[in-house]
C-alpha cells in the first residue's frame, strides 16, 4: 500500500477508498462488538491474541457481516476449549483435531482456529496439521488475498500483509502465495475462485486463470461431495453465468460438469443452429431474472438454475443433419433427463434435487406442442399433473427458454404461454388440479370388484386417473360404471354390487 502523503487530498484515490472501507468495517464490527469483544477480552486476560479473520473480515468490508464469525488465535486447541467452556452457551469440538472449535453465545456462532502452518502431500487435499506461531504465517496459507486479512481484537487493528484491502476494493481475486502453490495444496480453491466470481462479482487475476487452466485436472483429487457444495454455491450466486464461463474456459468444467463444454457444438455454414452452450447460459440468466422478479426476497432456487443450465445437455447426443440442410435434436429432452440424472448422482446430490432437475429437463419441451392453444382441457390437466409441485419452476424454465432475437416470434411464444397459464388457472378454479385423483379410491375399487390388494387395484386406479384427466370430475355412479367397463375389458370376474 502506498505511504500516506502529508495531505489527505494528495493521497491516491485507492488508498482513500481503502481507509473508508476500514472505517466502515470497524463500524460494522461494532454491531457485533458485545460478543466479539467479550471473547477477545477473555483471551487477552490469559495472554493470548485473537483475530477476526478471513471471510468475516471480507464480508464486514463488503457491508454484509453475518452472525457467524471466524477467529484465529495463538492459543492451542485445548486451551481454547477451556476458555470457551464457561463462556459459551454451547461448545462443539468436532474439528478439534484440525485446531478448530465452535461455540454459540447470544445469537452469534463463533469458530476459533489455532494459527496454522500446514503442509500438504499434494496427492490428497488432506494437510498434515501443523500449528503456527504468527498471524502472518496463518494468513499466507489462506486461499485468496481478499480472505487473508484480519482484525486484531480488542484493539481493532487491521492486519493486511498481502494487500487484500486493495484487492477487495478493486474486486480482484488473487492468491497470497503463487496460484500454483495454493492450488497444489488444495485444488478445491480453483472451484472456489469460480464461486467467488459468481457470488461476489470478483475478477480473477490473469495468473489465477492461467494456473486454473494448467492444473484443472488436479480437481480429481477432490471428493464429489465437496465439488457439489462449491458448484451449488456458484449457481446460487448473483452472477452464476460468469462463474460457469470461468469453469468452462479454464477446462475445470470438463472434470466437474463435462456436459457443459460438450454443448459447444461446431456450427458450419450449411447447418445453422443455435450455439447450444451460449443459449443455455442465456436461459440460466433469464431464469434467474424470472426467479427474482417473482420474489426478490426468496433464496436462490438451485433446482431451477441447475435445470436451466442442463436443459439442453441431450442435444449433442441427438443432433442429426436432415436433408435440405436442417438440424434436428429429436427426443433430446428424454436423453437430457437421463444424462442430468446420471451426472447429479455422480456429484452426490440428494434424491429430491436429482428427481426435480431431471424432471424439469424432461418436461421443458412439452409446451411447444401447445401451438396456438390447440390443447384440449385434458392435455392441460396432464401438463399440470405431470409437473406436479414443479409447475411454478416449469413456468419459469419454459419462459426462460425463449432466447430468439425475432421479436415477433418471442411475443408469440409469450402470448401462447400466457394463454396456457390462464387456462390452467381457469381449470384450477373448477377442479383441484393439484390433487387430481381417480373418482374412486383403492378401498372402493377392492370392494366393488371383490379383489384383494394387488396389481389389479393399481391398474384400475391408474385407468380411472387417466379417465379423470381426460373427462374431468365424474359423478360416483359414472365412475363405478367406468370401473366395471374396464374390468370386463380386462377379463376380470366380478359381481356388480351397485
Amino acid at each position: 500500500m502506498p505511504a500516506p502523503s502529508d495531505s489527505a487530498a494528495d493521497r491516491p484515490a485507492a488508498e482513500r477508498i481503502e481507509r473508508a472501507a476500514q472505517r466502515n468495517a470497524v463500524m460494522e464490527l461494532l454491531r457485533v462488538a458485545p460478543v466479539a469483544e467479550e471473547l477477545a477480552q477473555r483471551f487477552a486476560e490469559e495472554g493470548y491474541r485473537l483475530y477476526l479473520v478471513g471471510g468475516s473480515v471480507r464480508d464486514a468490508l463488503l457491508g454484509r457481516l453475518s452472525g457467524d464469525l471466524d477467529f484465529t488465535t495463538d492459543a492451542r486447541p485445548s486451551r481454547v476449549q477451556e476458555l470457551l467452556e464457561d463462556w459459551a452457551e454451547t461448545v462443539w469440538d468436532t474439528g478439534i483435531e484440525f485446531g478448530t472449535l465452535g461455540a454459540y453465545r447470544r445469537g452469534t456462532t463463533v469458530e476459533i482456529t489455532t494459527f496454522r502452518a500446514d503442509s500438504y502431500d499434494r496427492v490428497s487435499r488432506n494437510p498434515e496439521v501443523v500449528f503456527g506461531d504468527s498471524i502472518e504465517g496463518d494468513l499466507l496459507r489462506r486461499d485468496f488475498t481478499v480472505n487473508a486479512t484480519a482484525v486484531e481484537l480488542p484493539q481493532r487493528t487491521f492486519v493486511d500483509p498481502h494487500d487484500g484491502l486493495t484487492a477487495l476494493v478493486e474486486r480482484k481475486l488473487d492468491t497470497p502465495a503463487t496460484p500454483q502453490e495454493s492450488f497444489a495444496d488444495d485444488p478445491l480453491r480453483m472451484l472456489r475462485a469460480a464461486r467467488f466470481v459468481s457470488q461476489l462479482d470478483f475478477e480473477p487475476a490473469a495468473r489465477v486463470v492461467e494456473a486454473m487452466r494448467e492444473m484443472a485436472g488436479q480437481i480429481e483429487r477432490i471428493t464429489p461431495e465437496r465439488i457439489q457444495l462449491e458448484l451449488s454455491k456458484l449457481l446460487c450466486g448473483s452472477s452464476p453465468r460468469r462463474g460457469v464461463e470461468l469453469l468452462v474456459d479454464t477446462g475445470l468444467a470438463g472434470y466437474v460438469l463435462p456436459e457443459l463444454p460438450a454443448m459447444r457444438l461446431e456450427i458450419d455454414e450449411h447447418h445453422q443452429h443455435k450455439d447450444v452452450y451460449r443459449h443455455s447460459l442465456v436461459v440460466l440468466e433469464q431464469a434467474v431474472d424470472l426467479e427474482r422478479a417473482a420474489d426478490p426476497e426468496a433464496e436462490p432456487d438451485l433446482v431451477l438454475r441447475m435445470a436451466a443450465l442442463l436443459h439442453d445437455i441431450g442435444k449433442p447426443a441427438t443432433r442429426r443433419f436432415e436433408p435440405g440442410g436442417g438440424v434436428s435434436f429429436h427426443h433430446h429432452e428424454v436423453v437430457g433427463a437421463k444424462m442430468a440424472r446420471k451426472r447429479l448422482r455422480a456429484l452426490r446430490y440428494s434424491k429430491d434435487v436429482i428427481g426435480d432437475v431431471s424432471n424439469l429437463v424432461y418436461l421443458h419441451l412439452r409446451f411447444h406442442g401447445y401451438g396456438d392453444g390447440q390443447w384440449t382441457d385434458s392435455a392441460v390437466r396432464r401438463y399440470v399433473t405431470d409437473a406436479g409441485h414443479l409447475l411454478p419452476r416449469l413456468h419459469k424454465l419454459v419462459r426462460a427458454d425463449c432466447t430468439t432475437r425475432n421479436r415477433r416470434k418471442a411475443n408469440a411464444l409469450r402470448r401462447a404461454y400466457d394463454d396456457l397459464e390462464a387456462r390452467i388457472a381457469r381449470i384450477a378454479e373448477e377442479e383441484d388440479l393439484a390433487k387430481v385423483r381417480p373418482d374412486l379410491d383403492g378401498n372402493e375399487i377392492m370392494r366393488l370388484l371383490g379383489v384383494a390388494p394387488g396389481p389389479v387395484v393399481g391398474q384400475a386406479w391408474r385407468h380411472l386417473k387417466d379417465v379423470r384427466l381426460d373427462r374431468g370430475p365424474m359423478e360416483h355412479d359414472e365412475a363405478v360404471a367406468e370401473l366395471y367397463r374396464w374390468a370386463r375389458d380386462q377379463g376380470i370376474e366380478f359381481s356388480e354390487s351397485e
